[in-house]
């Protein structure tokens, strides 16, 4: 009962940072029509590009954040000072070099730009505008490993709210410099010094929260806990391989392949459900450090229960939103950016099953990072990374731009949907997972038929975009809920989800009662 009250308190702090989170993204969604709108294709294009082509550099970080937080939640349960002292001091060091391995990287990279993009737009300074794309990336790894420390305590949500309110500001400036000068070069400018600022502020915060922090210390840590940190960084490493080919590819394949303009019409689809992703994924990320929590003090058979509801409720959010944006998404663009930023019907059905597929994924990331499984499937990610490049490469000379996204949804589905649970049960709750994975494939279906049926009586009538925007909300926002509702009511995962938000909206309450 005791760590059930824990949960919920992180679920009612994740709720809040949530409500941060939704007004950056709004405010995000307001600079990139004014961005959109102000500039040309070929800054949207190059935008897009430049972006995954810095995320691909941030593979120097090697995923050691996740690893050490994972280090650290033994020490925090134990109140270990010393130990998390040491563990924060690897963490500075190693952030330092990543700064300096992205910057170095970059720069490397200057000779080999003309080479990712198959007709280069029409852009300006486009070698200043690289510059200050790459600054910015380098200048987040500066101050911010303290995060970790915070985020390791349980208190993701004042990382959210610090990040998510800097963001606010850097639009409302971006905002105010596109419609006053159209400038691109200080639009990014405003970007680094954002992106600076919020990282002093949470380092100071980390500061004041755990002034050992300041402290000097030169132990040492043991040579067997350095040699276990060092073999879960390297299962991190081919994690954050397959991550990164996975997910950030797509724009420089589309470049490369198809051209620049067409990378910009992605990313203003990779825009809206990048967003839509990171909200639900904040609502599921809140219960991580409980989650890690759990796995120190309790049993089995406990966290394998909250892994089954957690995997539920992440089948239901994403599965809901994933309809949504699908009946949703060309009438927003068309609105929002315009028709010649519109994909075909079928490339937004593709995004938003790659989206929904991924989304299951969460609860099962969450268990395997928290609870430090990282070395059992460190081959799958690599096997994933491989199939993806292979089969986008074939598929997009002979589809276009759908193959690329079809390429990520055969690697996924192929690879990370049905490894990384199995490795949950095998690993840490000692069980055969196919009960898992026959309800697994019973929610498939049944979401599978709502998302026809709701898509069925959105086609019913049509009409002006913001019309059928309009008319489509109010038809997603209840019958996939409803139908999702009448099926799951009597299931155990079904009714704690609803306890859960039953318990948050009371809390809220009195909090707003005083």
């Amino acid at each position: 009962m005791k760590q059930r009250t824990r949960t919920e308190y992180s679920i009612m702090n994740t709720s809040i940072a949530m409500i941060a989170q939704a007004l950056a993204i709004l405010m995000g969604f307001f600079t990139r029509v004014v961005f959109t709108r102000t500039l040309s294709e070929g800054y949207v294009g190059i935008n897009g590009l430049f972006t995954d082509i810095l995320n691909i550099l941030s593979l120097s970080e090697l995923g050691v954040g996740t690893a050490i937080t994972f280090a650290l939640y033994d020490p925090i349960a134990r109140n270990d000072i010393r130990k998390q002292q040491i563990l924060m001091r690897m963490f500075r060091t190693f952030y330092r070099i990543t700064a300096a391995i992205v910057l170095g990287a970059g720069l490397l990279l200057i000779p080999w730009l003309d080479l990712l993009m198959k007709n280069r737009p029409d852009v300006d300074h486009l070698l200043l505008i690289y510059l200050l794309y790459l600054l910015n990336s380098v200048v987040s790894y500066l101050l911010i490993y303290k995060k970790t420390l915070v985020d390791a305590h349980q208190m993701n949500y004042l990382t959210v709210l610090n990040h998510n309110g800097f963001l606010v500001i850097q639009d409302i400036c971006q905002i105010v410099i596109l419609l006053t000068t159209g400038n691109f070069i200080l639009f990014l400018i405003a970007a680094v010094l954002c992106t600076f600022c919020a990282n002093v502020v949470m380092s100071r915060k980390a500061d004041q929260l755990f002034p050992y922090l300041k402290e000097s210390c030169k132990d040492q840590l043991p040579a067997d806990e350095k040699r276990e940190i060092g073999r879960n960084v390297k299962a991190m490493l081919m994690h954050k391989i397959s991550n990164v080919v996975v997910n950030n590819t797509d724009n420089l394949l589309i470049s490369g392949f198809v051209g620049v303009i067409s990378a910009g019409i992605y990313s203003n689809y990779f825009l809206v459900i990048g967003s839509v992703r990171q909200v639900l994924e904040q609502a599921m990320q809140g219960v991580a450090a409980s989650v890690g929590n759990l796995g120190v003090t309790e049993d089995k058979e406990k966290v394998r229960k909250i892994f089954e509801i957690l995997f539920f409720i992440g089948q239901w959010l994403f599965g809901f939103s994933a309809i949504c944006l699908y009946e949703l998404l060309n009438p927003f663009v068309a609105i929002a950016f315009g028709r010649n930023y519109l994909f075909e019907s079928q490339i937004v059905l593709i995004l938003c099953i790659n989206f929904f597929l991924n989304g299951t994924r969460r609860a099962g990331i969450i268990y395997k990072e928290s609870l430090g499984l990282f070395w059992y499937d460190r081959y799958k990610a690599v096997v994933e990374a491989v199939l993806n490049l292979v089969i986008s490469i074939v598929l997009v000379l002979k589809l276009g731009i759908a193959g690329v996204f079809i390429g990520t949804f055969c690697s996924t589905l192929f690879t990370s949907a049905w490894v990384e649970p199995y490795v949950i049960y095998k690993h840490r709750f000692a069980c055969s997972p196919l009960l898992f994975f026959k309800k697994y494939g019973w929610n498939l279906i049944v979401m599978a038929a709502i998302w026809w049926g709701t898509d069925y009586i959105c086609h019913l009538w049509a009409g002006s975009a913001m019309e059928t925007l309009i008319f489509r909300l109010g038809i997603c926002l209840v019958i996939p809920n409803l139908m999702l509702w009448f099926v799951y009511r009597t299931t155990p995962e079904c009714k704690e989800f609803f306890r859960l938000i039953q318990n948050i909206f009371q809390k809220i309450k009195q909090r707003v009662m005083g």
